[in-house]
């Protein structure tokens, strides 16, 4: 064999070795029959994902400062929206996401926005359940109860 061949075949090697070692993308769990979902991800994503509630309150979280429809400033608790949807896989088409209560009320925003949110979270409701928290957008969008984050 040729240096110049014997080198490409090494190359391809190697490259096919990094490429069976790289990470493979986080997956959701198929969650027990007697465990209820509490949040999932649903649409244009590369993999819809499930949580139980216990799920989401042990993955890691951050708290933002929003101001409620009565203009009062408080500290949230939640897990990033941003980092939630990176699990899901957003597909390039995306244009929007919904979000959606557990008593059918909705809210959605576009996909460009709620990606350049760094301090958007889906937050710990001291009653169980979750509640959307995006500071600094409309009031609308901060849904109570919220049980899914659809891609359009």
């Amino acid at each position: 064999m040729g240096r110049g061949r014997m080198q490409r075949h090494v190359l391809l090697m190697a490259f096919a070795l990094l490429v069976g070692c790289a990470p493979s993308p986080p997956t959701a769990t198929p969650l027990p029959q007697d465990v209820a979902v509490a949040l999932k991800i649903t649409g244009r994503v590369g993999r819809e994902m499930a949580w139980s509630e216990e799920e989401v309150r042990a993955m890691p979280t951050m708290d933002v400062q929003s101001k409620n429809k009565q203009g009062e400033t408080s500290t949230y608790t939640g897990v990033s929206i941003s980092v939630l949807l990176e699990m899901a896989g957003v597909q390039a088409e995306a244009s929007a996401v919904a979000f959606t209560a557990g008593d059918g009320s909705s809210a959605e925003a576009q996909w460009a926005e709620v990606q350049a949110c760094q301090d958007c979270i889906i937050s710990f409701r001291n009653k169980g359940g979750f509640s959307v928290v995006m500071p600094d957008f409309p009031s609308d969008l901060q849904l109570k109860g919220v049980v899914e984050i659809q891609v359009k």
